[in-house]
């Protein structure tokens, strides 16, 4: 519009006279004529401006007073040559905004110009490809080597790579159109449905704070997704700042933050601080956004607080890192130890104590158990029992040909290791892990098995008896008086082994476990969970229970109004589901639209967040020490396709489940790479 209207040259106007020196100056209208396409004057500013610069000139510094021409305007009259001097030779800025207004102003010309412009750029860059990949054919062909030795084609590869900055950017291009294609498809997926967050944070190789995010939503088919969206580099960890980041993460992607129903963090208090954290922010906005701390790491901390806080599972673990720290001091004694556990599995099979097949029998090694990985403590007592007679051993040769120092530490956990006491509480722990680590697997993997924890005791008694009786360790007749260790026998309660083992143990450490399980869940999460069992479809809905689902309600005030009660406890007494999938397979989500949705609020309420976690192990893969100047930008690209390799693999380069690859990347370059 502004070049359709014409250059402003009041040619009949009486220019404003201006000192200079000790003369008196005005601009010649006669230069309108001599640079009639491109000159204007400013009555107002009594000065002249370039049409074709002010619209479309590049910053290139000063050059050929070009900026006097574009901001305050000129006004040198005693200089008339600077108009010359402005527009310079055939290549200079004002030539090319010249070129520029002139494609614009011609619209048939412009679109051939940029179309062969692109399209030579395009070729460039492909034909830059191409001659890399021959260049590297040719090679090999020439040394004789099998086109099928990847390993010397793709390290040519490299090299001509480093030694040409297109191909590089090329790579980065097309990682980032179908990084771009996969998250659209994501999007597209998940159209208007109501959906939850999982968020973590780590950092990377380069000590980069990273936020992941994952999306958790019920498909269109009834199935729960879980899909991995962005990972973003935060500069501040401040609950502020990552209320930012997921706020522009939300805009880009637009996702709109009334349709959040969960969150689910890990315990940092920037994270689920009832005030000031990122649940409190997002709470803000949303009230129907229900933070879920997620069980898996509850139940860690939980497990934690037991090892650390019961003296007896105390003694316990500080003797089983004592084990794995002496036998695996040294690669010798590590050796010696693969060593005794081979020839004690092959008398067991010649025994026929143990069963051979595929997969059976694998090498076992010490595992050192550690807070921040679920089920570490479980595997380490689980290595530690199948290793016991390998460790004894190990321990003996110390005892024998070690130092003073040595030989006094052996000896030390030699009796230990031999004793009632040590097995007890061994197997006891390995009991108790072994139901919070399925438990602990269930919620990672989706997945529910039953427990019976009822005769517990009695199996763990009959267990270390047999234990004992195989290994030669004397067992205690439980009907004698427990003695203390280390203690004053006189001031030391009389009880008996039974009830040391029974009551000090067994109870006081379930109690425990039970204790700290439920400090961990606030009032609101547990009566929603309470809520939520009722949907439950085992033994036919036996915890089927209609109030409750109707006090669930209450919980989404933003999806069920006060008038859907009424329909919704008919549709409750006329159907029960089974799962949302046979809802929908039987069309019988639509016919009950309210049970429907009352069953996706339960689905989408983040229990656990390991696959955020492991969004994490992805990027420790991909970034790595050999790999750790990676971008932010590029990062995310390869997390996206790396982790999300279902919607990759469905990309083919003609068309798919949206434009297609080929389309994609012929719109990228075109787009953003090329104009």
């Amino acid at each position: 519009a502004y070049l359709q209207r014409g250059h402003v040259q009041p040619k009949n106007h009486n220019f404003k006279l201006s000192d200079f020196g000790n003369q008196k100056r005005r601009f010649g209208s006669n230069w309108f004529g001599k640079f009639r396409p491109w000159l204007e004057y400013s009555i107002d500013k009594d000065a002249t401006f370039c049409l074709f610069c002010y619209l479309f000139k590049e910053e290139i510094g000063n050059k050929g007073s070009g900026d006097s021409f574009v901001g305050k305007g000129f006004r040198n009259w005693r200089k008339p040559k600077k108009f010359v001097e402005h527009m310079g030779d055939i290549d200079s800025a004002h030539n090319k905004a010249k070129e520029k207004c002139e494609m614009l102003m011609n619209q048939n010309q412009h679109i051939r110009t940029t179309y062969a412009r692109h399209s030579d750029k395009y070729r460039s860059n492909y034909r830059a490809h191409m001659i890399a990949t021959i260049d590297c054919i040719r090679f090999l062909l020439k040394q004789g080597l099998d086109s099928s030795n990847r390993g010397n084609f793709l390290k040519l590869l490299r090299f001509l790579a480093d030694h040409n900055e297109d191909i590089n950017t090329i790579k980065k291009d097309i990682v980032s159109c179908v990084a771009i294609e996969t998250t659209n498809i994501i999007i597209k997926e998940m159209s208007d449905v109501l959906f939850s967050i999982l968020i973590d944070k780590s950092r990377d190789i380069s000590a980069n704070d990273q936020m992941a995010v994952v999306l958790h939503y019920v498909d269109k088919n009834g199935y729960v997704i879980e899909r991995f969206i962005r990972i973003e580099h935060v500069t501040s960890t401040t609950s502020i700042s990552l209320k930012e980041a997921l706020d522009r993460l939300f805009s880009r992607h637009g996702l709109s933050m009334s349709r959040l129903r969960g969150q689910g963090y890990n315990g940092a208090s920037n994270m689920q601080g009832e005030f000031n954290g990122l649940k409190a922010l997002i709470l803000e906005d949303n009230k129907c956004a229900y933070f879920i701390y997620c069980f898996a790491h509850q139940l860690q901390l939980a497990l934690i607080s037991v090892a650390k806080n019961h003296e007896e599972v105390n003694s316990l673990f500080n003797l089983v890192t004592m084990f794995v720290n002496v036998v695996g001091a040294s690669a010798k004694r590590r050796d010696v130890l693969q060593e005794k556990h081979a020839e004690a599995v092959i008398k067991a099979l010649d025994d026929g104590e143990l069963s051979s097949g595929r997969g059976l029998n694998q090498e076992v090694t010490l595992k050192r158990s550690a807070d921040t990985r679920w089920g570490s403590h479980y595997g380490t007592l689980l290595s530690i029992i199948t290793m016991v007679p390998s460790i004894v051993d190990v321990l003996e040769i110390i005892s024998n040909e070690g130092n003073s120092k040595q030989r006094f530490q052996a000896a030390k956990l030699l009796k230990c290791i031999q004793s009632f006491d040590f097995v007890f509480s061994l197997l006891l722990m390995k009991k108790i892990l072994g139901f919070a680590h399925e438990l602990s697997q269930a919620l990672q993997k989706k997945k529910k098995k039953d427990q019976d924890i009822l005769n517990a005791m009695k199996l763990i008694g009959v267990e270390t008896s047999s234990y004992c009786v195989k290994h030669d360790i004397d067992v205690p007749n439980m009907d004698d008086l427990f003695r203390t260790q280390g203690r004053s026998q006189r001031k030391a309660q009389k009880v008996t082994n039974l009830h040391n083992f029974r009551v000090e143990l067994f109870y006081a450490i379930l109690e425990m476990q039970i204790q700290e399980l439920s400090n961990r869940f606030n009032e609101t999460n547990t009566e929603l969970l309470l809520c939520v069992a009722c949907l439950c479809p085992n033994d036919s809905f036996a915890t089927f229970d209609k109030q409750k689902l109707l006090r669930l309600v209450e919980f989404y005030p933003n999806d069920f109004s006060l008038v859907d009660l009424v329909p919704l406890e008919t549709q409750l007494n006329v159907y029960i589901m089974d799962l949302a999938k046979k809802l929908v397979e039987t069309k019988k989500d639509q016919l009950y639209s309210l049970v429907y949705l009352l069953v996706t609020l339960e689905l989408i309420l983040p229990v656990a967040t390991a696959t955020v976690e492991r969004a994490f192990s992805a990027m420790n893969f991909v970034k790595n020490r050999l790999r750790n100047q990676m971008r932010d930008q590029w990062l995310n690209d390869s997390l996206c396709v790396y982790i999300e390799k279902d919607i990759f693999c469905s990309l083919d380069n003609k068309g798919s489940q949206t434009a297609g690859l080929g389309q994609a990347l012929f719109i990228y370059f075109k787009i953003f790479k090329l104009l």
